[in-house]
C-alpha cells in the first residue's frame, strides 16, 4: 500500500479517567458510525445508476442485451478481485482515508461513463469503478470491529448492512426520475456529483484505528472482555488471515453467499426491465415500485441483529434459515403470483427484507463472529471475491437466458427461463448456509 493509505503508528493510551475516555469513544464512535452509514450509501447511489438506465441505453440503440451483460459483468468480475485484494489490505488501512479516497475515484468513473457512447469505453469505465466500489465494505467492517465493542457491534453492523439499502433507494426514485426527464447520461453524472461531495464529507469524519488516538480498544474502554492481549504486528495478522483461508467454515459460507449473490444481484439488475416488460410498468413506476426493496432490505438488515442477538441468543444460523425461506416464498410471489401491483409490491417487500437480513448474516457478520477478530477484513474480502465472481457469472447467464424477440418493430424481453435460475441460486444458498449450523468460534489458532 502507498504510505498515505497505511494505518498511523500507535500513540501510548492517553492518562485520563475511564469516564473521560469513554466520552471521547463515543463522540468518534457516532462520527465513525454517521461516516460508514451515509458513505455505504453513497457507494450503493453510483454502483445502481447502471440498472436504472438499462432499458433507456437499449431504447436508444446504444447498447444491445448482450453488451449490457458484458459491462455488468465487467464491473462484478474487477468488484470480486478488488473484494479479496483490498479486503486483505483493510487490515493494514487508514480506513479514513482508504474508504473516501475509492469513492471520490468511484464518482469521477461514474461521471465519464454519462460522457460517452462507445461500448469499449462504457465496459472500460465500469470495471474501473468496480475496483473502486470494492473498497466500501471490507472496510467498513474492519472499521466497525476496530471502533466498536462486542455487545454493542451487532446492532452497528445491521444498522451499516442496511445502508445499502438506503443507497438503492435514492437511485430507484430520484436517479430514476432524474433520468425520466434529463436522459441516461443525468443519472451517471448526477449520481457521480453526489458521491464526490459525499467522499469529502467521509474524509473529514471517518477515523483511522483508536489506538493512533492514544484511546485503548473498545472493550476495554466499556468495561468488557479484552478481545486482543497484546499489540497486534503485521506478521501476526498476516498468520490470521492465513488461518481464515485454511477453514472448511469459512468456504461453506462462502459458498452460501456467492448463491445468495446471484439471486440478490439478479433482482438489482434485472428487476427493473423485468418489471417494464413482464408487467407493463413504465420507468417511473418501476422505480417507484422497486423502492419497496430497498426499504424492507433496510429494516431486514437491521432487524437481522436485534433478531439474532436478543430473540435467538446471538445463534445468527436461525434467522438465516428464516430469511432464506422468505426470500423463496418472496421470488415465487413474483414470478407466478397473482397479476397486481400490490402483490408485486409484497413480493419485491418480502424479497428485499429477507436479502437485507442474509447480506449481513452470509457476507460477513456469522464468519467474522466465527474467526478471529485481526483478519475480519481478509474474511470480508474472502467472501466478497467469491460473492462477486458468482454475481458476475450471473450478469452474463442471465443476459443469456433472458429471450429476445421484436414485434411490430418493437423488441421484447422474456424472463421465463432465467426467473427458475435466480430462484433456483437461492435454493442452493440456504441449503448450504445449513451446513454449518454448529460451527463454533475460533479461540486457538
Amino acid at each position: 500500500m502507498f504510505n498515505f493509505f497505511k494505518t498511523r503508528a500507535d500513540l501510548p493510551v492517553m492518562d485520563a479517567s475511564p469516564d473521560k475516555i469513554r466520552s471521547i469513544y463515543r463522540k468518534y464512535q457516532w462520527q465513525v458510525f454517521l461516516g460508514l452509514v451515509l458513505g455505504y450509501a453513497m457507494f450503493y447511489v453510483v454502483r445502481m445508476s447502471l440498472n436504472v438506465v438499462k432499458k433507456p441505453l437499449l431504447d436508444a440503440g446504444i447498447v444491445t442485451l448482450d453488451e449490457l451483460g458484458v459491462i455488468g459483468s465487467a464491473f462484478l468480475f474487477t468488484y470480486a478481485v478488488g473484494k479479496f485484494s483490498n479486503g486483505f489490505l483493510s487490515d493494514y488501512a487508514n480506513i479514513g482515508r482508504f474508504m473516501s479516497v475509492a469513492l471520490g475515484a468511484s464518482a469521477v468513473c461514474t461521471i465519464f461513463m454519462g460522457m460517452n457512447t462507445a461500448t469499449f469505453f462504457l465496459v472500460l469505465m465500469w470495471g474501473l469503478n468496480g475496483w473502486f466500489q470494492s473498497i466500501g465494505s471490507a472496510p467498513s467492517c474492519v472499521s466497525i470491529f476496530q471502533w466498536f465493542s462486542p455487545k454493542q457491534r451487532g446492532s452497528v453492523y445491521s444498522i451499516w448492512g442496511g445502508s445499502r439499502n438506503i443507497g438503492e433507494g435514492i437511485s430507484w426514485i430520484l436517479t430514476a426520475t432524474v433520468v425520466s426527464y434529463f436522459g441516461w447520461q443525468a443519472g451517471f453524472i448526477g449520481a457521480g456529483i453526489a458521491s464526490g461531495i459525499a467522499a469529502i464529507l467521509m474524509y473529514l469524519v471517518l477515523k483511522d484505528r483508536p489506538q493512533t488516538y492514544a484511546l485503548p480498544e473498545p472493550a476495554v474502554a466499556f468495561g468488557e472482555e479484552p478481545e486482543i492481549a497484546k499489540k497486534v504486528e503485521p506478521a501476526e495478522i498476516r498468520r490470521a488471515q492465513l488461518f481464515i483461508l485454511k477453514q472448511p467454515v469459512v468456504w461453506l459460507i462462502a459458498a452460501a453467499c456467492a448463491c445468495m449473490y446471484m439471486s440478490r444481484y439478479a433482482m438489482s439488475s434485472w428487476a427493473v426491465l423485468y418489471l417494464q416488460e413482464q408487467k407493463g410498468y413504465s420507468l417511473i413506476d418501476a422505480g417507484f415500485a422497486m423502492s419497496a426493496y430497498p426499504i424492507a432490505g433496510f429494516i431486514g438488515a437491521i432487524l437481522a441483529g436485534v433478531i439474532s442477538d436478543k430473540v435467538f441468543n446471538a445463534n445468527r444460523h436461525i434467522p438465516t434459515l428464516l430469511y432464506g425461506l422468505a426470500n423463496i416464498a418472496g421470488m415465487c410471489l413474483m414470478f407466478w403470483g397473482p397479476q397486481s401491483r400490490m402483490m408485486d409490491a409484497v413480493a419485491l417487500s418480502l424479497i428485499g427484507y429477507s436479502i437485507g437480513g442474509l447480506v449481513v448474516f452470509l457476507a460477513g457478520l456469522t464468519a467474522c463472529d466465527l474467526m478471529p477478530k485481526t483478519a475480519v477484513g481478509a474474511v470480508k474480502g474472502f467472501i466478497g471475491l467469491c460473492s462477486y465472481i458468482a454475481a458476475s457469472g450471473q450478469e452474463l447467464v442471465s443476459a443469456a437466458l433472458i429471450e429476445t424477440s421484436v414485434v411490430d418493430g418493437v423488441t421484447h424481453y422474456d424472463f421465463s427461463s432465467a426467473q427458475y435460475f435466480w430462484l433456483g441460486a437461492s435454493v442452493v444458498s440456504m441449503l448450504l448456509a445449513m451446513t454449518v449450523w454448529n460451527a463454533k468460534k475460533v479461540v486457538n489458532y
